[in-house]
């Protein structure tokens, strides 16, 4: 079976998980905001939205680095290697998120968010091992073990949350249920990882030299990232109610599943970029380069039309009608996924091309400019102007890093493909303006069926390599 074929199925075996996780993530969502109430719910954005800055912050592209390591690591060297990446990821999350109880108390959060806060980090320590393990599964293009342990960690969270409901539940109690489905996700990932890889840390300074060598711009790049990516949940606190705060974090947690798939995609497609650029196959990285492009966008437009115009119906089912008033935030979010989409193939790109420290002139510009204007708009505007921020930056980036790509890799990429998918996104998006009175699951399932009916019609994908994709089997 050729490449291509493998990128295919293993693309369809993460799009099915990811359907299902989402399936069950939303549930999860629905049952917290339904419980937590808009205060509730802003307490946990705040509590999380500041270990995830901390994450990001401390991320060292974990992912990436492990994917380019991997993939250019002689056979006899991949053990020591991964064990090795393995060690350093974890004393690295055990010293960061150890520290970041006392970074809340000492910022003046309130003190539920402070013990939300000491909860969950301990499952975000579980959460930066699996960066590693995503890299290894990447790189053995076998992603079903990583969709696998998304499911399982997410039927443990619902499960979790139902049996504390039936119990009478109280704020930091859900704490816990998060805290040991993300648990449970890394156990999943650790004990499949033995039967590929022996999985104990080790702790050798010359190696992690090397792998600190190659993280560090990608770390700094994510450093300026995390400015644009999480500085406006942090500002957010010290201007907006919680109340407020939650009703933002909902329309976010439905951005951040729209937007999942990018980056689930272009890990596919990294290992074999990285691959070719580094032995100078050209004609075969422009061909992967091509794919990437065509199959982000091929997802990205049908969900920023789609979900601009379902926003209020889709924060209305999946949070209930008392965030009902996130409609018009998560209108706004929606436009940003072209702008992540675009961003993730071209930054991804450019860690393949060995262009990250280049791309670092990007993350911090965008740093700069959304950092004052988070300053400007939210204590002006609150949420709204967050909202236009976080699409004006994410916007900035993905122009910025296609650009960069552009320039450095010399590769004229075609946009037939793209414009037909834009043509069909717009059919649907005027089929589900016509259709929005109706139920938004139905609404969703007729929109989505148009699309692909009207992808085919236009000739931008085959009905013959849609259906080859279900039929084949990927390779042992």
């Amino acid at each position: 079976m050729t490449s291509s074929r493998h990128i295919a199925h293993n693309s369809l075996i993460q799009i099915t998980g990811k359907v299902i996780s989402t399936a069950l993530g939303l549930i999860a969502i629905g049952m917290m905001t339904r419980t937590l109430g808009t205060e509730g719910f802003g307490w946990y954005t705040s509590a999380i939205g500041l270990l995830q800055f901390i994450g990001i912050m401390t991320d060292f592209g974990m992912t990436p680095v492990t994917v380019r390591l991997l993939s250019e690591a002689k056979p006899e060297e991949e053990q020591s290697l991964f064990q090795n990446i393995l060690g350093f990821r974890l004393v690295t999350a055990l010293i960061c998120f150890g520290l970041t109880p006392f970074i809340a108390y000492a910022a003046g959060y309130q003190p539920i968010i402070v013990h939300a806060v000491a909860i969950l980090a301990i499952g975000f320590v579980g959460i930066a091992m699996n960066q590693v393990f995503l890299g290894l599964y990447q790189t053995k293009l076998r992603l079903i073990v990583h969709s696998l342990g998304e499911i399982v960690g997410r039927l443990a969270l619902v499960i979790g949350i139902s049996f504390l409901i039936s119990l009478g539940t109280t704020f930091l109690s859900v704490m816990w249920a998060v805290t040991v489905a993300a648990i449970v996700f890394t156990l999943v990932l650790w004990v499949r990882a033995q039967k590929t890889l022996r999985v104990t840390p080790r702790f050798d300074i010359t190696a992690w030299k090397k792998i600190i060598s190659l993280g560090w711009p990608i770390s700094m790049a994510i450093i300026f990232n995390v400015v644009y990516l999480k500085g406006d949940v942090i500002l957010l606190n010290w201007f907006v109610p919680q109340g407020e705060i939650g009703l933002y974090g909902a329309a976010y947690r439905v951005l951040d599943v729209l937007t999942q798939a990018a980056m689930m995609l272009m890990g596919i497609f990294l290992p074999l970029l990285s691959y070719h650029w580094s032995r100078k196959l050209r004609h075969e990285f422009t061909t992967y380069y091509q794919q990437a492009f065509d199959t982000l966008l091929l997802f990205a437009l049908p969900m920023t039309i789609g979900g601009y115009l379902l926003a209020t119906p889709i924060i209305t089912l999946v949070a209930g009608n008392e965030f009902r008033t996130a409609g018009p935030i998560l209108a706004v979010l929606t436009i940003a996924v072209g702008g992540v989409y675009i961003g993730a193939i071209f930054g991804h790109t450019a860690v393949a091309i060995n262009r990250q420290r280049e791309a670092m002139w990007i993350y911090l510009s965008n740093a700069l400019l959304t950092l004052t204007g988070y300053l400007i708009v939210i204590p002006r505007y609150g949420i709204i102007g967050a909202a236009w921020m976080t699409v004006a930056s994410e916007l900035y980036a993905g122009v910025a890093l296609f650009l960069l790509v552009s320039h450095y890799a010399k590769i004229r990429l075609e946009y037939t493909r793209v414009g037909k998918a834009l043509v069909a996104s717009l059919i649907m998006g005027l089929i589900i303006f016509l259709m929005g009175h109706l139920p938004v699951l139905f609404v969703i399932g007729i929109g989505a069926l148009s699309y692909v009916i009207f992808l085919i019609g236009l000739r931008a994908v085959s009905r013959s390599f849609i259906f080859s994709l279900i039929t084949k089997k990927p390779p042992t």
